[in-house]
């Protein structure tokens, strides 16, 4: 057996110490995914970068998307081309870079008609506030070429083909006999994305050793031209940034007002999704998407997604992220529209295992339907003020799948600003356990084997880990501790201790929530009981040196969280 190297903690106090007083080129006031990859691309190019959020990573906005890795073919309706072009290319580019969190999903859309919607779709076209309310099999044709043309850059996956009625329910028989036809085509999803999230940190703090990154800390404000802040610790410190981001999604204003800039950037709307326990489902899905209109017009979608059907989303103007959650209303709505296009299938609350919610940081609006609102990205910039020497360049917009063009777009002006010069493009660059992944099945395999024999792990065992971690799975199969593989999370036996131990460790976990919610998959696929609970606080607490008040604190913040936001039973 090989002995492995222990894995260092990129998340170390030394390196925020390091920085305390001095001026650095650049700092991140927000670390989801938009915060995230813009470190990552400043922290290639050899800056000194600080990253800062005041929950977890990857814990606002981006723990809350559809886990669609998507090229929007909706906005083809708005005009959006340039967006659509962007979207379908950043989507192969993370089918290539981050292989072991994103794959493809065949998509189906069905067609309740042949040609309505055609008028109201140029009308939107040429401007009109109003969308399509049945999108016949025409302009679903006509949508998916389109969106294939653009999708042609560093395509990955096939093109589209349209089915009448008589194939289409041949081919998936649960599907309500009104449709007229079927376009089938391909888009992506995310296993993982709060994982995502941390390895682009991850992987900023790699490549610029001075840098650092901290989670649940607390932004104080200006301190005599520094910004002040207070760490998970309750230690306060201060930088002196050239640069300052606000990636503080949904809160963007509020932060901005602390740096004494005010602001009316945001206009958010809200997204719910809820998770069913239904393998009846699943089995006729068959690992395929349903990208449907509800009776009223609006999208939704129904996926597999880790096991549970994800069902999403709604579209609801909102601007307080800090309680929004899944409410009954969307719940029935959710449940009404499956029934509707499922006729043959059982739907009710009792399969329902997990809810989640969160705002989309989109630009302030007066449109009347959130729908028409812009899901493209800008980055205003707020220049040196009273008390403030430097500039503010708020990330305002954006989605999922663009974070990464995104962020070259800001780097790129970050640098001009600061009379740099890009040195690495982050288009091919591999992201977190994408790194070195396997390319297909019989590299894989050798993979496996070279791995299983190193830790002494069964095949299967190395392949779970490799699922779920990519190749950062190495270092979690040759983490030695006090527990061993073999020792199981009661009543979550998939996940190992030494697993776990593993995560705590080096994934800068400050809460029970940030294990529970995040570094694993155990709430979202409905896996948390009362037990399993209590077993993770326990391990948290040994590993974190938790004392029986802490430990206390962090169960009852999570159980309440898990109950008022996510619909779980305890």
């Amino acid at each position: 057996m090989t002995s492995f190297p222990e894995t260092p903690s990129l998340f170390a106090d030394a390196r925020l110490h390091a920085l305390d007083g001095g001026e650095i080129d650049v700092l991140i006031l927000g670390a989801g995914v938009n915060g995230a990859g813009l470190f990552r691309d400043l922290c290639e190019q050899g800056l000194t970068c600080l990253i800062l959020d005041k929950g977890d990573f990857g814990s606002g906005t981006s723990a809350a998307p559809s886990r669609l890795i998507h090229g929007g073919l909706k906005y083809l309706e708005t005009g959006e081309f340039g967006l659509v072009a962007q979207s379908t290319l950043e989507r192969n580019l993370l089918l290539r870079n981050a292989p072991h969190c994103v794959e493809p999903l065949p998509t189906i859309i069905p067609a309740f008609s042949w040609t309505k919607g055609i008028g109201a779709a140029l009308r939107t076209l040429m401007g009109s506030t109003t969308a399509p309310r049945s999108r016949g099999g025409v302009l679903i044709k006509i949508g998916l070429a389109l969106y294939d043309f653009y999708g042609s850059r560093h395509r990955v996956m096939p093109r589209h083909r349209l089915s009448g009625r008589a194939k289409s329910l041949r081919d998936m028989p649960m599907l309500t006999p009104s449709i007229k036809a079927t376009g089938l085509y391909y888009d992506a999803k995310i296993a993982r994305p709060e994982r995502l999230v941390l390895e682009l940190v991850q992987d900023g703090l790699r490549a610029s050793p001075r840098s650092a990154a901290a989670n649940s800390a607390e932004l104080l404000g200006l301190d005599e031209g520094a910004v002040a802040f207070r760490l998970a610790d309750g230690a306060s410190r201060s930088v002196r940034p050239r640069i300052t981001i606000n990636a503080a999604g949904p809160w963007i204003d509020h932060v901005n007002a602390r740096l004494g800039a005010e602001t009316k950037l945001i206009g958010g709307t809200k997204g719910s999704h809820i998770l069913l326990d239904h393998p009846e489902l699943l089995r006729q899905l068959n690992g395929r998407m349903i990208y449907f209109e509800a009776d009223d017009g609006r999208i939704c979608l129904v996926f597999d997604y880790l096991g549970r059907a994800l069902v999403g989303s709604t579209d609801i103007k909102a601007n307080n992220p800090d309680s929004v959650r899944c409410e009954d209303d969307e719940i029935d709505y959710f449940l009404a529209s499956l029934r509707s296009l499922l006729p043959g299938l059982s739907f009710d609350r009792n399969q329902i295992v997990y809810t989640y919610s969160g705002i989309r940081p989109l630009p302030a609006s007066d449109a009347s339907n959130p729908g028409l609102i812009s899901r493209d990205h800008s980055a205003p910039v707020t220049e040196p003020g009273a008390g403030r020497s430097f500039p503010i360049i708020s990330l305002v917009g954006g989605k999922w799948t663009t974070f990464r063009g995104f962020a070259e777009e800001v780097a790129d002006t970050v640098l001009s600003r600061l009379g740099r010069a890009r040195k690495v493009s982050t288009q091919h660059l591999p992201i977190g356990g994408g790194r070195d992944f396997p390319a297909d099945e019989v590299a894989r395999a050798a993979w496996i084997a070279r791995v299983a024999s190193e830790s002494g792990f069964a095949a299967d065992r190395v392949g779970e880990l490799l699922s779920r971690y990519g190749t950062t799975a190495r270092a979690i199969a040759g983490h030695r501790g006090r527990w061993t593989d073999a020792d199981r999370l009661p009543g979550a036996a998939h996940y190992s201790l030494s697993e776990l131990d593993f995560i705590l460790r080096h994934e800068s976990v400050r809460h029970l929530g940030d294990l529970v919610l995040r570094r694993t998959t155990l709430a979202v696929r409905g896996e948390v009981t009362r037990p399993v609970l209590e077993r993770l606080a326990d391990h948290a607490a040994e590993v974190l040196g938790w004392d029986p008040a802490r430990r206390e604190r962090e169960l009852t913040q999570t159980a309440e969280s898990l109950v008022t936001y996510h619909g779980v039973t305890l």
